[in-house]
This record gives C-alpha cells, sequence and structure tokens, in this order.
C-alpha cells in the first residue's frame, strides 16, 4: 500500500498541500471489490465451444476431447454411444430418421429384399416401373450385399427387361445417376455384361439409346447414340471407356455412371473415378437418347446371349434431373436405400473421463431443423451425467446465434449435476417428430466441465 499512498501524494495532487501521515494502514479488500462486478466467463466458455465446433466442421475431424472439453460433429459415431430409434447419416448429423433417402430425382430403384429363390422383382421407386425376368434370374443368399440376398444372373440365359420403352429414362442433355453394387463370382473371365440398357449397344446391331457395360476385358462403358437404327453398329455419340480393370471374384464393387451439374459424364468404382481410353462425348451435355427399344437388365438390346454373364446385383438406382449427378469422388451407400421416421428417440455419447470430480457443467449444440420448428427442451432434450449414465440431469437450453446459415445453436451453462464424478456423458432425446412436418437433425455437441 506503501506505493499507492506516494504515488496519491505526489502524483495526483497537482496543487495544494496533503497530509500524507493521514493515510496509514491497509485498504480492505472487501472495499477494493465491494463495488467490482463479478467475472462471468460463460461468454468465454460459450465462444470456446462454438470455436471447437467450427474447428471440428471445418477440418472434418473426428470426436476428440481436453481437460476441459469434449467436441463432436459427427464426422463418425466414434463419439457416439447408445441409439434408440435415431442414427447418424453419412452427411454428418443425427436424427430421429433412419436410412438413407433415394438420390434426387430417382426413376427406379431394383433392390433384393425376397427371399432366396424368390422372382418377384419390384420398381420400390415412385415410378413403380414393371418388369419381367427371364430364365432362372432370381434372389439368392449364396452373395448378399444387404440383408440376406441379391439378383443373380447365372449367365446362361437370364435377364430382365421392361416390356416398352420408359420416357423414365430419357436424360437428355442433363443430369442422371446409375449406380449398383455388382459382385462377379469368377471374376471378368471374358464375359460381357450388360448391366442396363434402353437402346444402344447391341452384339448384331446397334439401336438409338444408352447402354452401360462391363465388357470382357473388365472395362466399364457407357455407350449412346441418338441415330442407330438397328441395321448397322457404331456410330456412337457418346463412347466412354475406362481402361481395363482388374476384378477380384467374389467381391462387391460399387460402379456409378454419371453426368454432373457441369455437363460431364464420369465413371467411379467404389467412389472414385476412372481413367478413360476413349472419352468421345464425355463432355458437353452431349445428348443421350431415350432411345425407342424396351429396357433390359442383364441383356444387350438385341438380347445376344453372349451380353448375360454371370453375376450378382443389388441396389440399382436410376436417377435424373437437377441434383441427381455426381461431379466428384464421394463414398458409397452402404444400405438398402429407404427412410423410417421415429416419433421419439435418443443417442448418448460415449464416456469421457475428467481428470477430477465435476459437479457442475456446461453444453453448446448445434441443430437444424429439417422440417417445422423444433422447440428447445421439449422437441430437442438434453441432459448431462457425470457417473457414467447412471443418472442424468435435464438441461434448460437456451438459443445463441445461428452457428451457419440454417444451423441454430442453443446452450447451457453451469448445470448442477446431481450426482458428480468423472465419468461424463451426454444424453439427447427427440420428440414429436413427423416426416415432412418436423425433423430436427443435431449437427455437433461441445460438452464443457
Amino acid at each position: 500500500m506503501g506505493i499507492i499512498k506516494r504515488n496519491f501524494a505526489n502524483n495526483i495532487l497537482s496543487s495544494g498541500t496533503f497530509d500524507a501521515t493521514k493515510l496509514t494502514g491497509d485498504i480492505p479488500a472487501g472495499n477494493l471489490s465491494a463495488n467490482a462486478p463479478a467475472f462471468d466467463d460463460n461468454k468465454v466458455v460459450n465462444d470456446l465451444a462454438t470455436l471447437g465446433l467450427r474447428v471440428h466442421t471445418q477440418n472434418n475431424l473426428n470426436a476428440s476431447n481436453t481437460n476441459s472439453q469434449f467436441v463432436d460433429v459427427f464426422n463418425d459415431a466414434s463419439g457416439i454411444d447408445t441409439t434408440t430409434n435415431v442414427s447418424r447419416n453419412a452427411s454428418e448429423y443425427v436424427s430421429s430418421v433412419s436410412g438413407t433417402a433415394l438420390p434426387t430425382g430417382t426413376v427406379f430403384y431394383l433392390k433384393s429384399d425376397q427371399a432366396n429363390g424368390s422372382t418377384t422383382f419390384t420398381d420400390s421407386s415412385s415410378s413403380n416401373l414393371a418388369m419381367v425376368a427371364q430364365g432362372n434370374t432370381q434372389h439368392s443368399s449364396t452373395q448378399a450385399k444387404f440383408g440376406s440376398t441379391s439378383i443373380y444372373y447365372d449367365g446362361t440365359d437370364d435377364w430382365i427387361f421392361g416390356q416398352e420403352a420408359a420416357t423414365e429414362f430419357d436424360f437428355g442433355t442433363g443430369e442422371f445417376r446409375i449406380e449398383c453394387y455388382i459382385n462377379l463370382p469368377n471374376g471378368v473371365n471374358g464375359e460381357h455384361r450388360t448391366i442396363w440398357c434402353q437402346g444402344g449397344y447391341g452384339r448384331s446391331a446397334d439401336y438409338a439409346g444408352t447402354s452401360i457395360i462391363v465388357n470382357t476385358g473388365g472395362a466399364l462403358a457407357l455407350l449412346s447414340s441418338t441415330n442407330q437404327t438397328g441395321t448397322s453398329i457404331g456410330s456412337w455419340a457418346v463412347t466412354l471407356y475406362t481402361q481395363d480393370l482388374t476384378w477380384t471374384a467374389g467381391t462387391w464393387y460399387h460402379l456409378c455412371f454419371t453426368r454432373g451439374s457441369d455437363g460431364t459424364i464420369r465413371i467411379f468404382r467404389d467412389g472414385t473415378e476412372q481413367s478413360y481410353d476413349n472419352t468421345t462425348g464425355q463432355t458437353g451435355s452431349t445428348n443421350l437418347a431415350e432411345g425407342d427399344y424396351y429396357w433390359r437388365l442383364n441383356s444387350s438390346t438385341d438380347g445376344a446371349s453372349n451380353t448375360r454373364g454371370e453375376c450378382y446385383i443389388d441396389n440399382l438406382v436410376i436417377a435424373k434431373g437437377t441434383g441427381s449427378g455426381i461431379t466428384s469422388n464421394f463414398t458409397p451407400v452402404n444400405s438398402q436405400y429407404g427412410q423410417t421416421f421415429s416419433a421419439t428417440g435418443d443417442f448418448t455419447s460415449t464416456t469421457i473421463t475428467a481428470p477430477s470430480s465435476v459437479s457442475s457443467m456446461g453444453a453448446v449444440i448445434t441443430y437444424q431443423d429439417n422440417a417445422g420448428t423444433n422447440a428447445l427442451n421439449t422437441d430437442i432434450v438434453l441432459q448431462l451425467s457425470a457417473d457414467n449414465g447412471s443418472n442424468y440431469t435435464t438441461a434448460t437450453l437456451e438459443a445463441l446465434p445461428d452457428f451457419s446459415s440454417g444451423i441454430k445453436m442453443a446452450k447451457v451453462n453451469d448445470l448442477a449435476i446431481g450426482t458428480p464424478g468423472t465419468q461424463l456423458k451426454y444424453k439427447i432425446s427427440f420428440a414429436n417428430q413427423s416426416d415432412g412436418v418436423k425433423e430436427a437433425r443435431i449437427r455437433g455437441v461441445s460438452l464443457n466441465y
């Protein structure tokens, strides 16, 4: 306090006299803080939580933690412990919607969801296109990508056809996607396989329309023509061939033939674009003719038997129109398409071990109203635990400014935990969820302790 006395006496007083001997003793600490406001660190904590969420989002990071913070933006499922009627979506969120939606613009979807030996084949898209199976085409349990069966062509005289040309397969100059999983039980083996066609390639003659194939050398190809008449071979508007590929017998591969928003046709295997030997008509939004011949699976347009190689197929999807195409490498879907909506559900985090016993916690969450408006603490409920989930304390979430366009934020600070401990978890529950009416998507959680 001597310094304070001298400064006050020598520097503050610029005129007159002052008896410095009157400044005796120390100023009580209570007098120094009596009128000073208490420091509130919640804004700092919330900012750090938001920063953690932003860094994890921008850098596509998996769940991680420090001595005082745990952050998860659902880049994978490593930070999730239990789920009830909810699922993590590959687009990096958790909601009470399970499964994967069909691609935008889907006009045909053939999957194997029948019993072994079944010869029933159904288009599960809204088009509901009729088809007829030929030969010994059937659902087989010998190989199954999803569920217990896949569609099997034995390579002798097996194929599926539509009884007329379908306008659904008129891709014109726009975006499209044709994708499936394929398994070659004996490898390429010098066989030719026409995965899908409506017109296009034939062994005796070619027709106006489009075909996608695995050729006898293992290359993937898309061939399309607007002027073939069924009397000659060649003269394609599009001739897109990959280099010959290696195929391991009995292995499932994901194939995708697509044109994206940039007007370029691409061929992907397992989500990776392939190198090409021929690229005629690949760019410039070349017109892909609808064709006037009925469509076929596992057979060329003219029905030649040597275009029906042995294979298993699953999850064959055809989509067209804006948003259906793909322009860069991607992660293929790893389930059958289709979604299930649950009105309620919940999920918990993995256990986070704190360095010392925790009696209060906070959190910041990011979420999206994909449908409707979700009420905090009713439709979205957050609970926190410090004893490994044996006991949860329910938080009262308060809205924060939006995290980004369409992504909202909410927080809770200094929530007193009923049972203190070092084994921390959070639990988020959903209520009142309904397809197209109300759907909350949790995009990220930052737990602070």
